[in-house]
């Protein structure tokens, strides 16, 4: 039988957007659907736009090869397409002695995964970079930076769109259906048709378990849990106290409440951690109060009334509240048995690091079906 298409990619967000233009540039016959109005509407557009350089995760995971490898490769792509990044570089700090230890166990981590630009400052050398931050001691990342997303979000729309993929808005995968030669897809929306495709690749983010539970024939025991984690943001009114990204000790379900600066030099805070039941991106000014003692560990000098609510996003979590943290989830055939099947679970942070290796594994994944 012959397929309408030969790929179809859901979601339009960075992974997404990065899958449709790997599979396109490999010769792929390539659509990608999205549910919204246009590209980067979820997740992509709702984050701290930094580039992480690889520390947290654990050695061997595909979080940490996927963020090394999709740092070099994200610099080396924005600098070619004049995509703005700023290597601003990050302090991890250590409040205490306790916390200190700690910051010795991110470091070889780190190295382990192959970030080889770490230093371990003491109090004195961290206070040199930062003279307003309060610590014991920090572990210095230089090649950890900021992007301007949407910018990168639009570079490879364009590429895909240059290597032949087909883009369609409101478009949302109502179902689909597993048959001899792939999948027969009913398309929802704007479209509100039936088409066929060889290779199916599940990029949708907060909705990829949902979508996979839609899929007639994907057995239910490969689709994980999936919970709502989210991360409130507060800009500062005023001038940043920093020039490089401030970053606490890692917490269990995020990094902590943050230092991050956007390409216009404002200061902005968080995420935070807040466990939710549905999408919700209002931003509770009652939550700053919990800021101001968090942030004050490191810059004790933060003004009263001083942060005003900003954005907020959610972590597309496949672990729930008081769970380990679980690493990225590339479902592919050899795990659930269908042939031209991918779905991506969990593709938290640092999913916007990776989103070109990503695609690059996504692409072995299924060439050979």
């Amino acid at each position: 039988m012959k397929v309408d298409f030969e790929c179809v990619v859901v979601g339009a967000g960075v992974v997404g957007l990065a899958v449709a233009r790997e599979m396109a540039r490999a010769g792929h016959e390539v659509l990608l659907i999205e549910a919204g109005e246009a590209i980067g509407m979820g997740i992509s557009s709702r984050n701290s736009e930094v580039i992480h350089a690889g520390i947290y995760y654990p050695t061997g995971s595909l979080k940490a090869q996927l963020c090394v490898e999709g740092r070099h490769r994200l610099y080396d792509y924005c600098e070619h397409h004049g995509v703005e990044t700023r290597r601003l570089g990050k302090l991890i700090v250590a409040k205490d002695e306790t916390q200190k230890a700690g910051l010795n166990a991110l470091f070889e981590r780190g190295l382990a995964n192959g970030v080889d630009d770490l230093r371990l400052l003491d109090r004195q050398q961290a206070l040199e970079l930062e003279p307003a931050l309060a610590c014991v001691a920090a572990l210095y990342s230089p090649s950890t930076g900021i992007v301007d997303s949407h910018a990168l979000m639009l570079a490879l729309q364009g590429d895909a769109e240059a290597a032949g993929a087909t883009l369609a808005f409101h478009t949302p995968l109502s179902s689909a259906r597993i048959s001899a030669d792939g999948f027969l897809l009913e398309l929802g929306g704007t479209a509100q048709m039936s088409l066929s495709c060889r290779r199916l690749i599940n990029a949708a983010g907060l909705q990829a378990p949902a979508l996979a539970r839609r899929i007639d024939g994907l057995a239910p025991q490969t689709v994980p849990d999936d919970h709502l984690c989210k991360g409130n943001y507060f800009s500062l009114a005023g001038r940043a106290p920093f020039r490089h990204l401030v970053y606490p000790a890692p917490e269990a379900a995020g990094l902590g409440i943050h230092m991050t600066l956007d390409l216009a030099g404002q200061a902005r805070f968080g995420p935070d951690v807040e466990w939710v039941e549905r999408e919700d991106y209002r931003v509770d000014p009652a939550r700053a109060e919990a800021f101001y003692p968090a942030i004050r560990n490191y810059w004790p000098d933060l003004p009263d009334q001083s942060l005003q609510p900003s954005y907020s996003g959610l972590r597309p979590k496949i672990s729930g509240p008081g769970e380990p943290a679980r690493d990225f989830l590339i479902s592919s055939p050899a795990e659930h048995q269908v042939p031209g099947l991918i779905n991506l679970f969990g593709i938290e942070s640092p999913g916007l690091t990776s989103c070109l290796a990503i695609a690059t594994r996504v692409r072995q994944l299924i060439a050979s079906v």
